[in-house]
């Protein structure tokens, strides 16, 4: 990790700073200001905020384009009693940085920042590459989306990808998909006091909920990314009053994709319940204004994405984790999803990811990073452009 260790307390305490500044999802316009300055600090050939809201900066001016990419948004906080100390005080103890967004995904972004700084310090090692770090808005809302505008709008021809989601510092390779589906049911509105005058929606929709939980047992499994899975995670009623029959009822699927699921698939799964006949059901969409206000409207469908493990990208991340860690790293997937939906899954550019912390402490009221992930991620950033050239990726 020769370099990288100069960074420790400027990266920990970056780090302590932007957990400092609350950034929920269409809400980071302070975070993404403060990275875009300490880009600047540390001298990035540009560095600059998108019409997105993107905190953009470079790094050389070489034929390859690489992208480092962590989302600076993070979920809610839920019940601060539920904490052992404020979340958005960046506490450090004991070698580990808690707070709201530590594993996911400030952590990254800080050592992705500094990585930069180190990408720089080495000359890029000669390579022919121009290295993108990139902090991205929305994730949590709409994940892939700001990516996806990075990478078709703000920088085009981007050769890969490497995302800072939390990988206990193993490169992974891919993930299961996901959509969100609803399911409405209708009935007819009638006083509570005789129920038999109306037709009950929420009466209605209590056997698919039971389909739905029963269809979950037999879906697909893959030996790398798993099992699909569907899970009724929200449901809700419109009733003119307590003692009203309710007239509609959603239900809000959460379905997770493994490989050859598609989303005309699992849509014609749901379709297909006996008791799911006369529902109404439909992919959900995403439309919210990024804190810029600008608007990008989709569909709420992430594919399923998996990079062979002998694809150039994946070796070159081997080789770059071996350079920082000193023995080659696991190669994995993620239980969750990233950006890598867009990147990979839509726009098919290659990507991998490496990060500092682990999955399980994501939204969580134990979330944190420990110091010497941080610089082991650095390391492993700045190893990056060499490992790329070196492996062909992008050529």
């Amino acid at each position: 990790m020769t370099g990288a260790e100069a960074y420790r307390d400027d990266v920990t305490q970056f780090l302590r700073d932007i957990i400092a500044l609350p950034s929920p999802s269409c809400a980071e316009k302070e975070v993404a200001e403060r990275v875009v300055a300490e880009m600047k600090e540390l001298d990035y050939d540009e560095a600059f905020i998108d019409p997105m809201g993107n905190a953009i900066g470079r790094i050389g001016d070489g034929s390859t384009k690489l992208v480092l990419d962590a989302h600076m948004d993070t979920v809610g906080v839920g019940d601060r009693g539920a904490w052992a100390h404020d979340p958005f005080e960046g506490k450090l103890e004991d070698g580990i940085v808690f707070g709201r967004g530590a594993s996911d995904n400030k952590g990254a972004v800080a050592a992705e920042v500094y990585g930069g700084r180190l990408i720089a310090d080495r000359g890029l090692d000669g390579s022919d590459v121009t290295v993108y770090v990139v902090g991205t808005v929305m994730e949590e809302d709409c994940d892939g989306l700001a990516l996806g505008y990075v990478l078709t709008e703000t920088i085009p021809g981007v050769h890969a990808v490497v995302l800072g989601e939390c990988t206990d510092l193993a490169v992974y390779r891919g993930h299961r998909g996901r959509m969100e589906i609803g399911v409405t049911t209708k009935g007819v509105s009638a006083h509570a006091s005789a129920p038999d005058r109306g037709e009950n929606a929420v009466a209605a929709m209590a056997p698919i909920v039971t389909q739905v939980t029963e269809l979950n047992e037999g879906l697909a499994h893959d030996d790398f990314l798993g099992k699909g899975t569907v899970a009724v995670t929200k449901i809700e009623c419109e009733t003119a009053s307590l003692n009203a029959i309710p007239d509609k009822c959603t239900i809000y699927l959460d379905r997770r994709l493994t490989e050859g699921e598609t989303r005309e698939s699992a849509v014609a799964e749901v379709t297909g319940l006996d008791s799911a006949r006369d529902a109404e059901i439909s992919v959900l969409t995403y439309d919210e204004p990024s804190y810029t206000g600008l608007i990008r409207s989709t569909d709420k469908y992430y594919p399923t994405w998996t990079l062979p493990e002998g694809h150039a990208l994946v070796r070159a991340g081997v080789a770059a984790g071996a350079a920082a860690l000193g023995a080659p790293p696991a190669v994995d997937k993620w239980t969750f999803s990233t950006n890598g939906v867009w990147s990979a899954g839509r726009l098919g550019i290659p990507t991998i990811g490496f990060g500092p912390s682990q999955e399980k402490w994501a939204h969580s009221v134990l979330d944190q990073c420990p110091v010497d992930d941080l610089v082991a991620s650095i390391a492993f950033y700045a190893a990056l452009p060499a490992a790329v050239q070196n492996t062909g990726t992008g050529s």
